[in-house]
């Protein structure tokens, strides 16, 4: 599923694209939105919360979309004449969910596992429930630290990946950050202080902003100013220490890297750790 800087930058992409456009026509492949037409809105934003999506319209009207596992936003160069449907092998996947396209650009919405339409005024419908955004300049690190430590037995792996805690912190930026701390992530989270646990977060949110700014790849030769200067931890978005590199050595003392399931179903997910610099603690005591 893709984290919080990845919708951080799909967000952006469509800004750029839409904002301050108005669109021609809208095609959305949801019973409950498939006679909804979009077309004369001007786009005033889009913008990110957390793994969401909200695309902004005039007349107090969101488009609200989640990527969930396989979802993705592209925008394509309209080839169509202008006024038409725009038609393309990309536009015509059966797992196109939307289209919403102005004279020059076509956005297509592809495999997106939420499509909503909102009042813009009552987006809370479908982000309330979320706590801070990792990637909000107003980030409220005492409110997140809060709602994390709210339940001292939940481990705090699975206490990171639970978006109504703090939002965008997916299965990489729960294990990078652990990793970094030497925390196990089945660690309750009342074995560990206020400060070990900010440490994370703080970490956790370095590292997004860094991938945000960064790129999930590499700069192309000529483009890699930026790097001159490695960052003084030396961790970057194409390069993780554990994440997806299990059975790997570690990085650190060579153990072999172990994934294994933290939460309960249907929330389980696999995160990957070191058995040794992350030491797994032993039951509390009934």
């Amino acid at each position: 599923m893709p984290e919080g800087d990845a919708v951080w930058r799909t967000a952006r992409r469509l800004h750029e694209a839409l904002a301050g456009q108005v669109l021609v026509g809208s095609d959305l492949r949801v019973p409950a939105l498939a006679t909804s037409d979009l077309a004369r809105r001007h786009t005033l934003e889009v913008v990110p919360r957390g793994k969401h999506l909200l695309h902004r319209l005039e007349d107090g009207v969101t488009l609200h979309s989640h990527l969930r596992m396989d979802g993705s936003w592209h925008v394509l160069r309209r080839t169509t004449t202008a006024g038409d449907r725009p038609r393309s092998p990309r536009t015509e996947r059966h797992t196109v969910r939307a289209l919403v396209w102005t004279e020059s650009v076509v956005a297509v919405g592809d495999s997106l596992g939420m499509l909503d339409l909102v009042e813009t005024a009552h987006e809370a419908r479908v982000v309330g429930h979320l706590g801070p955004d990792l990637l909000d300049r107003d980030f409220d690190r005492g409110l997140a630290l809060a709602n994390l430590m709210r339940d001292p037995i939940v481990e705090v792996g699975h206490a990171l990946l639970d978006q109504r805690n703090l939002a965008g912190i997916g299965t990489i930026y729960a294990t990078e950050p652990l990793f970094e701390h030497r925390v196990s992530p089945w660690t309750p989270v009342g074995r560990l202080s206020q400060e070990a646990l900010g440490a994370v977060v703080d970490t956790a949110r370095l590292w997004m902003v860094r991938s945000c700014r960064l790129g999930p790849v590499p700069p192309a030769a000529g483009r890699g100013a930026s790097l001159r200067s490695l960052p003084s931890d030396g961790w970057l978005p194409w390069a993780y220490r554990i994440f997806g590199r299990e059975g790997r050595p570690c990085p650190r003392c060579g153990t072999t890297l172990r994934a294994d399931s933290i939460g309960q179903q249907p929330r389980a997910r696999q995160i990957t750790h070191c058995p040794r610099c992350q030491i797994r603690p032993s039951p509390a005591a009934p």
